[in-house]
């Protein structure tokens, strides 16, 4: 993904809580777009290569989740958690992360990770097709700044973190709303 393309249409397979359903599992299943997703707001993505993973479930979702007030303070509508996951699973870790204000985005075929060339086998790990890790800034469908990781291919034998991180995230934030107001 490169600054000003627009991210790829694509249709996801979320649960969502339904009191209406009943019984111990009130969800039903729910198609979002990206459009219901991005349109019309400017968003944090950031992705991860699992749910329930140790950089993912120590640092990057907390940090995100954690700093929310000061991403909503320098204009950000929205934080999406996006993994290669189906909806069941970004749920119970939502759940079990206490995330109250991070939407987590289940991406369980790869189709958005892929088309925006992220997706990358993770078969040393057991993993099989995952995401590698990055953020991006997205300002009504628009990538208005994107924070790869380095190193991206297939069975890299780390797992590195950083340039995608909350912090790294929130320091062009920061920078962007001195240049905007000078």
């Amino acid at each position: 993904m490169q600054v000003g393309a627009k991210v790829p249409a694509v249709t996801f397979k979320t649960r969502v809580r339904d009191e209406a359903v009943g019984g111990p599992n009130p969800f039903r299943w729910q198609d979002m777009t990206s459009d219901d997703y991005f349109k019309g707001k400017r968003v944090v993505l950031f992705s991860l290569p699992g749910a329930f993973t140790p950089t993912c479930s120590t640092y990057q979702l907390p940090g995100f989740e954690e700093n929310f007030a000061k991403f909503q303070e320098l204009g950000v509508d929205s934080i999406y958690c996006m993994s290669v996951n189906d909806s069941f699973v970004m749920n119970k870790w939502a759940e079990a992360q206490g995330v109250k204000n991070v939407d987590v985005i289940p991406d369980g075929s790869g189709e958005f990770t892929r088309k925006v060339g992220m997706l990358v086998r993770k078969d040393n790990l057991g993993f099989g097709l995952r995401s590698w890790r990055y953020a991006a800034i997205v300002t009504d469908g628009v990538v208005e700044a994107w924070f790869e990781e380095p190193g991206l291919e297939d069975n890299h034998g780390e797992d590195p973190y950083g340039k995608s991180s909350p912090e790294s995230v929130l320091k062009y934030l920061e920078a962007a709303n001195v240049e905007t107001a000078a």
